[in-house]
Formats: C-alpha cells, sequence, structure tokens
C-alpha cells in the first residue's frame, strides 16, 4: 500500500502565497505523473497542475504563471507553489499519484487540505 501525506493549506488573503507539499511512503518502486487537483464547492473536482518523471509539467489556463508544481524524486514528494492566490483559488487541494510497485500500477489520492484565499 501507499500512503500519502498532504501539508500546507491555510487561509491567506488575495495576492499571497501559499506551498503545498504532498509525500508519499510505501510501497514505492517507482513514481510516474504526480499531480495536484483542487475542488470548490458545488463544483467537480478540476486537475490543477501534473509532473512527469521526467519533469514534464502541464497546468490548467487559470492558474499558469500564478503556480509551480515541482518534485523531490529522493524524498517521494510533490509540491505546488501558489503565488498572487485569488478567492477563486478557494478550495481543497487533493494531490494524486501514479505509483508503480514493481507488479501493478496504483492510483493514491492525498486526503485533501483546505485552501482558502479571502479578498
Amino acid at each position: 500500500q501507499v500512503q500519502l501525506v498532504e501539508s500546507g493549506g491555510g487561509l491567506v488573503q488575495a495576492g499571497g502565497s501559499l506551498r503545498l507539499s504532498c509525500a508519499a511512503s510505501g510501497s514505492i518502486f517507482s513514481i510516474n505523473d504526480m499531480g495536484w487537483y483542487r475542488q470548490a464547492p458545488g463544483k467537480q473536482r478540476e486537475l490543477v497542475a501534473v509532473i512527469t518523471s521526467g519533469g514534464s509539467t502541464n497546468y490548467v489556463d487559470s492558474v499558469k504563471g500564478r503556480f509551480t508544481i515541482s518534485r523531490d524524486n529522493a524524498k517521494n514528494t510533490v509540491y505546488l507553489q501558489m503565488n498572487s492566490l485569488k478567492p477563486a483559488d478557494t478550495a481543497v487541494y487533493y494531490c494524486n499519484v501514479m505509483v508503480w510497485n514493481g507488479r501493478n500500477m496504483g492510483d493514491y489520492w492525498g486526503q485533501g487540505t483546505q485552501v482558502t484565499v479571502s479578498s
């Protein structure tokens, strides 16, 4: 099994910054894509950013230029640096990791961390 532990959410004023972290542990042979999703009240969960094992990144248009996703393969950790935050960024943020355990590929989710941006 694989466990994901998220940290870094909180309350911030518009224009502020937060950094989310998600550390994976357990039966890990290698990690493929790592990503961040978010879900605002009454809305569907959406992909915010993804980073491949090779370091390629992709972002939803609404966060381009403001958010940066990165990963530390030695620590099995993915980060989301969020700058110039807006009230529209308020949501529960979830990390998602694709893990190869040597036999199977698994899709794992973090527990979610609340990000609230006040105007």
